[in-house]
């Protein structure tokens, strides 16, 4: 089933339900009293949805010894930037009309808006090198090295979205999500510790 040739595009199409319903609603004006708000609060909310899913593909591959998983790994790092890009676009256009020095003075003096744009620009690099030939071309040992900024990028997403909610002091929500990439990267912090050890038993020489 994961290796059917339908699987991508079925994937992307149910990627792609969350912006067909968020712009219908904006086209229906059915987003409620503050469409501008919703707009900004749902996209922000599926960028971190997609990277909790981004993120626990390889745990997922492991435990259920289906490395097919694998696969689906790059569209949904790729939907995680696409929301991210719509999350600040929405934020751009509807809180700050596409001024430029207004956005840059909002960054600068809010840190929660600093903390977001740095994990949009930390994950650019992220979505530009995820194809093969970047692959090939930076070798495989540097792109995962580089691609290990997405753990960076999860706790900056967590960090903007907690900003975001202190100040209505509602952390529910946040709380859900801070327990599931917890784990996600405690999961890989365990399987680094391990392998080290076992690196270290193989060869002394590492402990020193």
């Amino acid at each position: 089933m994961l290796r059917h040739r339908a699987a991508k595009p079925l994937l992307f199409a149910t990627g792609l339900l969350p912006f067909a319903w968020l712009f219908h609603g904006a086209w229906a004006d059915a987003l409620g009293a503050n469409p501008a708000e919703a707009l900004i609060r749902a996209t922000g909310d599926w960028t971190l949805r997609f990277l909790c899913l981004t993120l626990a593909i390889t745990p997922l591959r492991q435990a259920l010894g289906a490395p097919g998983l694998a696969r689906f790994r790059r569209m949904l790092g790729l939907f995680t930037f696409f929301y991210g890009v719509l999350h600040f676009l929405s934020y751009s256009w509807l809180d700050q009309s596409f001024d430029v020095e207004a956005i840059a003075k909002d960054i600068a003096k809010r840190p929660f808006i600093l903390v977001g744009t740095t994990t949009l620009l930390l994950m650019l690099p992220l979505a530009a090198t995820s194809f093969n030939r970047a692959i090939k071309a930076l070798g495989a040992a540097r792109w995962q090295r580089l691609h290990r900024a997405a753990y960076a990028a999860a706790l900056l997403a967590l960090l903007h979205f907690f900003w975001m909610r202190a100040a209505k002091h509602n952390f529910a929500e946040w709380t859900v999500y801070a327990v599931v990439i917890g784990a996600l990267l405690g999961w890989r912090l365990w399987r680094w510790v391990i392998s080290r050890r076992g690196q270290a038993q193989t060869n002394p020489s590492i402990q020193a």
